[in-house]
């Protein structure tokens, strides 16, 4: 029974059905295949699921058992009440499995030991890298086209300007209207690569952050942290050299932040011990290296000094 694909447990679930509406009897073979699968389903469906199930069966079936819908179809329905409400029942105790899965459990896509592609159904494709995991909600698409990520992706996003594109990730969210990008999730590091378009990436703690191609955005691996890094080439090596564009923190401990700028900046900062642990607030967009230094020294009370690569806050 556990080898029993969906559109075959649909045809097994209303042929039951439709013997028990015409009093036809269930053959000894259809009894023990049903006594079978309900064994193996009951156990991995748990009781919130066949309440759900049975609520929005009764939800849209309910129209067809009033008295008006009866009296307009005095032939079908009257004789056919009782044993129409008897498949019903027949139809949850043994569908409910049928039911939770063919309509409201959402899709579920793994990449185990190679990339997988996943076509959706708005014509937007998913690269999923080894390892990861798409949840797509059997409503898709609607209004607005969400998805769920687990581990590493690439998204080429089918264009709609009404309908806007979510990938829900941990602790982050992306959304676009049109686009091809890449998501990243190693451990706390979290990137955010977009190739084509334009992506709004929303952090919890931090502000959104909006990229253009050729940009990146990440949080190092520090809760409440949002930067931008944009690749340009160099117009004589024509190499791709990193720059930072934007990089914010919210209520973040002095010796992360530090650990960020100084791998930024290719710079030393040293300071008293007993501010490591302080949290600080601070926006970095837009200043040079020495001006945000600076910044960092006033939020803190400190006076800076430099020598060479090395800033020191006392």
């Amino acid at each position: 029974m556990k080898n029993l694909q969906y559109k075959e447990i649909q045809a097994f679930v209303f042929r039951l059905w439709e013997r028990e509406v015409t009093e036809e009897k269930i053959s000894e073979k259809e009894t023990e295949l049903l006594e079978q699968w309900k064994t193996s389903v009951e156990k991995n469906l748990d009781k919130k699921n066949i309440i759900e199930s049975r609520e929005k069966v009764l939800f849209y079936l309910e129209p067809y058992f009033t008295p008006t819908a009866i009296s307009h179809h005095p032939n079908i329905f009257k004789k056919y009440f009782f044993q129409a409400a008897a498949a019903i029942i027949l139809l949850f105790t043994v569908g409910s499995f049928f039911i939770y899965h063919s309509f409201f459990k959402a899709d579920v896509y793994y990449a185990e030991s190679a990339n997988r592609k996943v076509q959706l159904a708005d014509g937007s494709v998913v690269i999923l890298l080894p390892g990861s995991q798409l949840t797509v909600e059997k409503s898709f698409p609607q209004e607005t086209r969400i998805v769920d990520l687990k581990g590493d992706a690439v998204f080429t996003v089918a264009k709609s300007k009404k309908h806007p594109f979510i990938v829900n990730a941990d602790g982050f969210s992306t959304k676009v209207l049109g686009t091809v990008f890449k998501i990243t999730q190693t451990g706390n590091n979290k990137t955010v690569d977009l190739y084509e378009g334009k992506v709004a990436v929303s952090y919890v703690g931090a502000p959104v952050a909006f990229l253009k191609p050729h940009q990146k955005w990440t949080n190092f691996g520090v809760a409440r942290t949002t930067a931008v890094i944009s690749y340009e080439k160099e117009k004589t090596s024509r190499k791709t050299v990193p720059s930072l564009v934007s990089l914010s923190f919210n209520d973040v401990m002095l010796k992360e932040v530090t650990e960020v700028l100084q791998k930024n900046y290719s710079i030393s900062i040293i300071y008293p011990k007993e501010f490591a642990e302080k949290k600080i607030t601070a926006d970095f967009t837009g200043g040079s290296t020495d001006e945000n230094i600076e910044a960092l020294a006033f939020i803190l009370g400190l006076e800076v000094r430099k020598e060479k690569q090395a800033y020191i806050l006392n």
